[in-house]
This record gives C-alpha cells, sequence and structure tokens, in this order.
C-alpha cells in the first residue's frame, strides 16, 4: 500500500460506527484525518485515541457548517486530498406513512450531505492532480428493501452521483466511488434490531436473524471491512477503479 502520510482525509460521521474505523485505518496508515459529526464528546474521544486526528464539530446538511469545518481543517492538515461521506440516518416506515419532513430529512442528510461535502472538497483536488473521493452507501443504494424507501431512494441517488461525478473527474487525476456494504454491526444496527423487537414478537437474536437472512455468509459486515475497502480506493492498485458501487455483502444478490 502506498504511504498516506502526506494525505489529508476528512471522514464525514467520523466519530462513531464505520466513521470511527475507517478514522482509525487511515491513522494507522499515517494520514492527516479531520473527523466531523454532529456531537463533540465521540469525536473528541476518537481524536484523542489516533494519531494526527482532530475532531471538528459540522452538520453535512448545511454547507456553512461545511465550510467553516473544512477552513478549520485546512489550517490543521492543509489542503483535502480524501474526502469521505460516511455521515447517514435511516429509521423504517411503511412508504404511506413517511412524512414530507421524513422524507426531506433522509435525503438531507444521506445525500445533501455527501453532495455539501464533495464539492465543497473538489476544487482542491482538481487543483492538485490528484484526489479521493469516497461515498460510504450501502446495499440499499443497488436494490430495494421494503418500510426504507426514502432512504433507498438517498442512497441510489449517491450512487448516481458518484457515477456522473468520476466521469467528470476522471481526467484530472481524481476518482469518486461508493462503497456499498450491507447491514454493519454498528450502532445504527443495534437500533434497527430494537424496532424490529418493539414492532414484532421477535427477540433479540430473532432479529438479527431476520436482518442477516440475506447474506449468504450468514453474518453481518464488520466496520472494518468497509474501512479497508476505503483504503484500498486510495492506493495506487485503485488507480483506475472510477464511478464503481462497490458492493460489501457477502455476495447477497
Amino acid at each position: 500500500m502506498n504511504s498516506l502520510q502526506a494525505k489529508h482525509v476528512v471522514i464525514s460521521g467520523g466519530g462513531t460506527g464505520v466513521g470511527s474505523a475507517i478514522a482509525s485505518a487511515f491513522a494507522a496508515a499515517g494520514a492527516k484525518v479531520t473527523i466531523t459529526g454532529r456531537t463533540a464528546q465521540p469525536l473528541q474521544q476518537l481524536a484523542a485515541k489516533l494519531p494526527n486526528t482532530v475532531a471538528i464539530c459540522c452538520d453535512v446538511t448545511d454547507r456553512e457548517s461545511v465550510e467553516r469545518m473544512l477552513a478549520q481543517a485546512r489550517a490543521e492538515h492543509g489542503p483535502v486530498d480524501i474526502a469521505i461521506a460516511n455521515a447517514g440516518a435511516v429509521d423504517s416506515l411503511p412508504f404511506s406513512k413517511i412524512s414530507v419532513d421524513q422524507w426531506q430529512q433522509s435525503l438531507d442528510v444521506n445525500l445533501t450531505g455527501t453532495f455539501n461535502l464533495f464539492q465543497a472538497t473538489v476544487a482542491e483536488m482538481q487543483h492538485a492532480g490528484w484526489g479521493r473521493l469516497i461515498a460510504i452507501a450501502s446495499t440499499a443504494g443497488l436494490k430495494g428493501y421494503g418500510y426504507v424507501s426514502h432512504y433507498c431512494a438517498a442512497k441510489h441517488a449517491v450512487v448516481g452521483l458518484v457515477r456522473s461525478l468520476a466521469l467528470e473527474c476522471a481526467s484530472k487525476g481524481l476518482t469518486a466511488n461508493a462503497l456499498c456494504p450491507g447491514f454493519i454491526e454498528t450502532p445504527m444496527l443495534d437500533r434497527s434490531i430494537e424496532n424490529i423487537m418493539q414492532k414484532t414478537s421477535m427477540d433479540r437474536s430473532q432479529a438479527r436473524a431476520a436482518l442477516n437472512k440475506d447474506n449468504p455468509m450468514g453474518r453481518f459486515i464488520q466496520p472494518a471491512e468497509v474501512a479497508d475497502s476505503a483504503l484500498f480506493l486510495c492506493t495506487a492498485g485503485a488507480s483506475s477503479i472510477n464511478g464503481q458501487s462497490i458492493a460489501i455483502n457477502g455476495g447477497e444478490a
């Protein structure tokens, strides 16, 4: 793997779950890391454990907040080389019960947050002649799932954004890709399991089995697997991987 010691990576939703795993992996690889999110405590706790890592609060749905965060990040670590749009949120509702506000909130955090981070960093990458734009999407960006139609719509849009951006940036030394994991062992998964238990007669083990039944490996994806995939996309060996939506799902159809 190429050294990332000169590279500055910004990771949204970086304080917990997949974002935390990605931050840890890039810090271990020698990158300069900026983690951002809406809640200060988990960001600060993680940054205190990792080398060359700063924590800056930010709401990715607010463009001005993103710009302020990036100004601080650049003051600490210099221009951004790698932007990883990981912030996301999901709740489970029948389509007929999704309010307009819930629809918009899903689009705001899952899609507009990705747009804001990418658009606010792409120019400096183009100027440098090298950059990596990585969206942490979902298998919900590749197929439909019941009761999360607003989330699926947003993640499908993220995949479309990445594919279009990849074409615009290909000649400028940049790549744009989406990682599309299945159900990941994170606090978000725990909330989904609790939701299933509340709405059905399932116990915890049954709810877990219901969520991982479509994974041929019979298990949930681990955050480190997503982090390692993000690291690979920043190596020389991945220089021609562009505009892809890479499933990390154990072979789920």
